[in-house]
């Protein structure tokens, strides 16, 4: 079991949350889901491991607020205020256990977009030092796939004027 990261594009929030518990990244479409363009990416979330690149691909420090995502689902303005509110929510709340869905920011769609061929080996070398994967590195070849993954669908995003938007399911 883990934390699952699927990133796709859409033309904007309110279509980004449609049917949100359905995963984005699917082989065959779901039955009356709807089909988002999108890249799987387990154990690479927005703001520390994808931040992580941004950083490398910018050559600038890594910082937390590198990728501000903005949440789309579960809606903000409806999101429990007080411990009282959060403990009265019911088990099935998708505050309490997701999914989740978080928009990120044009410039690091901009970012993705635009890394060259020739800095796609030179990058993924130095993502896959950073501390995250110290313990679990990942496998042979995944993390060039989901870098150009996310460059293509950045790309595309871009050509589209659209925005990329990350699903996250447990």
């Amino acid at each position: 079991m883990g934390v699952f990261y699927d990133y796709y594009r859409a033309a904007n929030r309110q279509v980004a949350a449609e049917k949100p518990d359905d995963p984005r990244a699917v082989g065959k479409p779901i039955q009356g889901g709807g089909t988002f363009d999108a890249v799987e990416a387990k154990w690479i979330d927005p703001c520390v491991i994808l931040g992580r690149l941004i950083a490398l691909a910018r050559d600038v420090p890594y910082s937390l607020d590198l990728v501000r995502t903005v949440t789309v689902y579960p809606p903000p303005e409806g999101a429990p205020a007080t411990m009282e509110e959060w403990e009265a929510l019911p088990d099935d709340s998708p505050y309490k256990d997701g999914p989740g869905i978080e928009e990120l920011p044009a410039d690091v769609r901009d970012t993705l977009a635009g890394v060259p061929d020739g800095r796609l080996d030179e990058l993924v070398e130095q993502w896959e030092q950073i501390e995250e994967f110290a313990f679990v590195p990942p496998g042979d070849g995944y993390l060039l796939e989901i870098l150009t993954g996310l460059r293509g669908l950045a790309q595309r995003a871009q050509e589209e004027e659209q925005m990329i938007y990350c699903w996250i399911g447990i």
